[in-house]
């Protein structure tokens, strides 16, 4: 992969430059934590799917390592060789070419419900570009630069063995959990999910800027599949670890609204994501949530619906810099 100096026409301008005003930006987020050691998560095999091993990760962890998964390694290769192709656009081209459905961003991964970046004063740049994806209007999208076309193409099957993934996995969650069926049909919607296709640059930043800053994540399941290049930590035992890439596996995490429904029982985990010196790192992330309007229930927090949990988080994100999340919603909590 190039380095960032060998292409920086394809970057923002606040990433090509990295001048003063950026720097005391991201220093705001500087790495004071150090991480000690790759951490051996749970592995869960798709075809062999155990409840007790399944319920000990999502309770334990929070996250897992899923093999035999039954998308093709030829499908992963390609998407990934298009989404290198497409980031390694002019930054204009892509501002200009990536529209709706898609939308283009960089410096937060935090977006409004019509997919643009989220603009607050108390935002932190995180050390990044994407482009969302909300694979129900992805059939809308036209293009005709060769390059994006081939990319919609492929996004939209991966998208389908995505569904169809996180669909299984939810059923047999559901299951370990004793989750009444017909309550939980509705805690799971295909239509609802999206894929954000990331790029975080290499360079002189990795030592002052987090690609991504500690977070948990708002879906039922998030769905990862990361490149080579290592980036991922997780917080489990009170310190930070690394989560090392694995070919042809995906990592799934479970979000806070699978927490909600579990009662929780399973854990949303915490995680962010390094910078790499040397190298660029790709990762291409599924997200999936409750049907539009579904009312969660859980004996710990109050009946919330996801646009309400997502109305918080944003307006808590845009006054405070921070996410509160599921303590929002906390029984006898603040509003």
């Amino acid at each position: 992969m190039p380095h960032q100096k060998n292409n920086l026409e394809s970057y923002p301008p606040v990433f090509r430059h990295l001048n003063d005003t950026a720097a005391a930006e991201v220093k705001k987020n500087s790495m004071e934590d150090s991480t000690q050691e790759t951490v051996p998560i749970p592995v869960v095999d798709l075809q062999n799917l155990g409840l007790e091993k399944l319920g000990e990760a999502s309770k334990d962890w929070g996250l897992f390592r899923l093999f035999n998964h039954g998308i093709p390694a030829t499908l992963l290769s390609k998407l990934e060789d298009q989404a290198k192709k497409m980031f390694s656009l002019p930054f204009e081209s892509k501002q200009a070419l990536l529209s709706s459905p898609m939308s283009y961003f960089w410096g937060t991964p935090v977006l409004t419900p019509t997919g643009d970046a989220l603009k607050g004063a108390a935002l932190n740049i995180n050390w990044l570009e994407g482009v969302n994806v909300p694979l129900s209007q992805l059939p809308q999208f036209q293009s005709q630069d060769p390059v994006l076309d081939c990319f919609r193409v492929l996004l939209e099957e991966y998208g389908r063995h995505l569904g169809r993934i996180a669909t299984t996995l939810f059923e047999a969650m559901a299951k370990d959990l004793n989750l009444d069926p017909k309550q939980s049909e509705s805690n799971i919607d295909e239509s609802t999910g999206f894929i954000r296709v990331y790029r975080y640059p290499a360079g002189v930043m990795a030592e002052e800027a987090w690609g991504m800053i500690a977070h948990t994540d708002s879906s039922v399941l998030s769905i990862v599949n990361q490149d080579k290049v290592a980036g991922l930590e997780i917080f489990k035992d009170n310190k930070w670890q690394l989560v090392n890439p694995v070919p042809n596996t995906l990592i799934v995490h479970i979000g806070d609204m699978m927490q909600a429904i579990s009662d929780d029982e399973y854990i949303s985990v915490k995680h962010r994501v390094r910078v790499n010196k040397q190298e660029e790192r790709f990762s291409i992330c599924y997200f999936v949530f409750p049907a539009e309007g579904s009312v969660i229930r859980s004996s710990k927090y109050r009946p919330f619906t996801y646009a309400d949990f997502q109305e918080h988080v944003q307006k808590d994100l845009k006054t405070m810099g921070y996410k509160v999340g599921l303590d929002r919603f906390k029984l006898n909590a603040d509003c």
